[in-house]
C-alpha cells in the first residue's frame, strides 16, 4: 500500500468515525441547541459555561488555519479547495476531510495566484491566531467549569459532535503539512513537520514560522 494510499485510509476512518459518532452514538439533541448557537454567534455569552464558548471560538479559529494551506494547495488539484474551505466554517472536519482524502500531492505552486494570497501567506495570520488560541484556552482553564462541560457533553449532541470535530482538525492537520513544506523548498523540514502535529497551538506555530513562498 502506498503512502497516500495509506493517508487516504487514516483519514476515511477519521471521517467516517466522526459521522458515525453525530449521527448514531452522539447523545441527543438538546431542544436549547438553537438558542444556544445564537448566543454564541452574537456575544452573548452570559451564563455559558467559558468552556463552551472557548471551545466554539476556536471551532472558528480552525478554517482560517486551513485556509492558511488549502487555497495554496488547491490550486493544482483537479478539484477545488475553496467549495470545501467555505463549508468548513459551518461544518468543520464534516467538510474539510472530503478534500484531504480526495486530493493529490500537490508540491507546485502558480506564481500568479501566489501573489493573492499575501493574506494567507503572513506570518502575521498565525501570530495572531495564536494569540486568539491561548486567550480562548487560558479563559477555559481558569474561568471553565470542567466538570459542567462534561455533564454537558453526554446531554448535548452540538457539544458532545463539535468537541469530536475539534479533535479531527487537530489529527488531519498534519496530513497536508508534507507538501506545504516540499512548496516552499523546505525538503528536511522535520522540526517544523513535528510542531505542526501538536493539537492547535503547532498548526499556529507552523503558520508563523514557516518559510515564504519560493516562486521562479
Amino acid at each position: 500500500m502506498t503512502l497516500l494510499w495509506l493517508r487516504r485510509l487514516i483519514l476515511t476512518a477519521l471521517w467516517l468515525g466522526l459521522i458515525i459518532f453525530a449521527f448514531g452514538f452522539s447523545p441527543p439533541t438538546d431542544p436549547e441547541t438553537f438558542a444556544l448557537i445564537k448566543q454564541l454567534s452574537i456575544g452573548q455569552w452570559q451564563g455559558i459555561n467559558p468552556v463552551i464558548i472557548a471551545l466554539f471560538n476556536l471551532m472558528g479559529v480552525w478554517p482560517l488555519i486551513f485556509g492558511a494551506v488549502m487555497l495554496v494547495d488547491g490550486q493544482g488539484q483537479k478539484i477545488p479547495a475553496w467549495p470545501f474551505w467555505v463549508a468548513s466554517f459551518f461544518l468543520g472536519a464534516f467538510a474539510l476531510l472530503p478534500y484531504l482524502i480526495l486530493r493529490q500531492p500537490n508540491p507546485d505552486v502558480n506564481e500568479a495566484l501566489s501573489k493573492k494570497l499575501g493574506f494567507w501567506e503572513s506570518p502575521w495570520l498565525g501570530r495572531c491566531l495564536f494569540m486568539v488560541a491561548i486567550a480562548c484556552v487560558g479563559a477555559a482553564l481558569w474561568l471553565g467549569n470542567w466538570a459542567e462541560f462534561g455533564q454537558q457533553w453526554h446531554q448535548s449532541q452540538f457539544i458532545a459532535v463539535m468537541s469530536s470535530d475539534f479533535v479531527c482538525l487537530c489529527l488531519s492537520f498534519p496530513f497536508i503539512v508534507a507538501d506545504d513544506l516540499k512548496r516552499r523548498q523546505i525538503f528536511s523540514g522535520l522540526t517544523l513537520g513535528v510542531i505542526s502535529a501538536i493539537p492547535l497551538f503547532g498548526p499556529l506555530l507552523y503558520l508563523s514560522f514557516r518559510p515564504l513562498l519560493q516562486v521562479d
